[in-house]
């Protein structure tokens, strides 16, 4: 796979380290029998005992993850099922609070002579970071809690057999070759995620939550040319079961999707100019992602993550100040909405995220940062906001996106209502390539389909569209929005960032948005 479509495909750039130094061992693949063994009772026992050791060692805090993780990917090719993966991995991962530094250490080997070392070495580890550190971690006051928290599922999907998903697949790529596709690609990758958190301040926390991706892309080829032009599923990732797999027509869009890859081949190229665009929530999802989402991120604000992707343009003086967008921009971050990614009770800092629902930006000013517990202090705030993720026990809990959206227009207004103000623009449907710079400031956003629009109404389908700005210039240049019917959650089961690096799933909601004379190249590679 090239680089640019592992990066369109993962939904971000991999991206850097915090502040301190981490040793964490990732975990790795075990047996479904030790899987199984490794239950509730077996992960009980193992976080009293790391507590019982950071207690007697003395820290100041301590916290531990205890879980466990089941992967299935399903990937078919044409009329051939190429890949039937099940991945099982378990682990232990130990954080300690020391003289106001953290130290980390883990292991997917758990027992009690392991856990012994691992508690001993996140000790060692916080000690010597405090040597180098200047400033010093202040925790906020944090309540315990004693929960368990079960995603609403309706259909488990590990409980449906690998046979019945291939069979989905291929039944997709043979619609999409039945309505002229050269090619066809389908895939369906699910997550079940099992995690135990417990502090020394008296917090036990069981958490289960599921997801799914269903994902094709078509291809079709003009042979006397040899061009060829791609579709791949509007269809987002979702926190849910199998359920949700069955409730989109896959089948129907692929064949959709054939017709149109074909009309992309023979779509007239777009002339580079000054546009008004209207972005189809299946598309605008991933540029709030770019612009808002990691700008917002408090850790790159304060420069400690830089290493892959680089810092923000939006510094912590401006809270209250920066108009980052028109009024008309609302974005709102939050771990409670239904069937999204990052929807879950409880941060894997152990804050209660129902409540703990912020706006980052609001009537197109800056209001907050995304936060992990340690970091409000930096900004002048109180308290963190339920911000932080580990992509499994053995990886150190960072500061990663909540479902973070944008909010639809109060006002009744559709799709069409839209469009119909436009004299000269585009519309975009589906996410594509991207690239944006090391301040999450400049950037290029492609897409799936692109037509044209001329005095109101939507004409022919364009190829080689993109555009490019800057984020404050781009969302200032908003002045249209759909209201609540028209709203679409997408987002990513990837998105990558720290380092080592680990992957989150986050959800991003939208609606049609209108941004007026917004520049759009023409990215047609010419033969020198």
């Amino acid at each position: 796979m090239r680089r640019r479509d592992f990066l369109k495909h993962a939904g971000c750039a991999i991206v850097g380290v915090g502040a301190h130094t981490l040793f964490a061992s990732r975990s790795s693949s075990v047996s479904a029998e030790t899987y199984a063994r490794f239950d509730r009772s077996s992960q009980l026992g193992l976080a009293d005992m790391v507590l019982d050791l950071a207690r007697k060692a003395g820290v100041n805090y301590a916290d531990v993850r205890v879980g466990r993780d089941e992967q299935e990917f399903v990937f078919a090719r044409e009329d051939r099922v190429e890949t039937l993966n099940s991945i099982f991995t378990l682990g232990v991962g130990v954080r300690v609070l020391v003289n106001g530094s953290w130290g980390f250490a883990a292991s997917e080997r758990p027992g009690e002579a392991e856990v012994k070392r691992v508690v001993a070495l996140a000790i060692e580890n916080a000690e010597a970071n405090a040597l180098i550190q200047a400033t010093k971690i202040v925790l906020e006051e944090l309540p315990a809690y004693q929960q368990d928290w079960i995603m609403p599922l309706k259909v488990d999907p590990f409980t449906i057999a690998p046979a019945e998903k291939a069979a989905k697949l291929l039944s997709i790529n043979a619609a999409a070759l039945k309505a002229g596709a050269q090619y066809c690609s389908s895939t369906i990758f699910t997550v079940r995620e099992e995690r135990l958190f417990a502090n020394s301040n008296g917090s036990r926390i069981n958490q289960a939550r599921w997801r799914c991706f269903p994902q094709f892309e078509v291809t079709a080829i003009d042979t006397q040319s040899g061009k060829f032009a791609s579709r791949a599923s509007l269809a987002a990732p979702r926190g849910a079961g199998w359920d949700y797999v069955e409730s989109h027509n896959f089948i129907a869009e692929a064949a959709v999707a054939a017709e149109q890859a074909r009309q992309k081949l023979a779509a007239k190229p777009v002339e580079p100019g000054k546009y008004d665009l209207v972005l189809d929530p299946t598309h605008l999802w991933l540029t709030i992602h770019e612009t808002v989402g990691h700008s917002t991120e408090l850790d790159r604000a304060l420069g400690w993550e830089a290493n892959y992707a680089g810092t923000s343009f939006v510094a912590p003086d401006m809270l209250g100040k920066l108009q980052f967008g028109s009024p008309l921009m609302t974005i709102m971050a939050d771990r409670s909405q239904e069937g999204g990614l990052a929807t879950v009770a409880f941060d894997d800092d152990g804050v209660r995220t129902a409540g703990a629902e912020f706006l980052i930006v609001q009537n197109g000013v800056l209001q907050n940062y995304q936060m992990a517990i340690g970091q409000a202090p930096f900004i002048g705030r109180e308290r963190s906001n339920g911000c932080a993720y580990c992509d499994g026990a053995t990886a150190f809990p960072i500061q990663r996106m909540p479902n973070i959206s944008l909010q639809p227009n109060p006002v009744p207004s559709s799709l069409d209502d839209l469009i119909t103000d436009v004299k000269d623009g585009i519309y975009i449907q589906g996410s594509g390539s991207w690239s944006i710079d090391q301040q999450r400031y400049n950037f290029q956003f492609g897409g799936q389909l692109f037509y044209e629009i001329k005095n109101g109404k939507r004409g022919d389908m364009l190829r080689d569209v993109a555009y490019q700005g800057n984020s404050v210039d781009f969302w200032n240049a908003l002045d249209g929005l759909g209201d609540k019917s028209t709203y679409f959650l997408g987002g990513t089961f990837n998105c990558g960032k720290g380092q080592p690096a680990q992957s989150a799933p986050v959800s991003h909601g939208a609606v049609p948005a209108r941004f007026r004379q917004v520049n759009v190249l023409n990215t047609e590679r010419k033969d020198i």
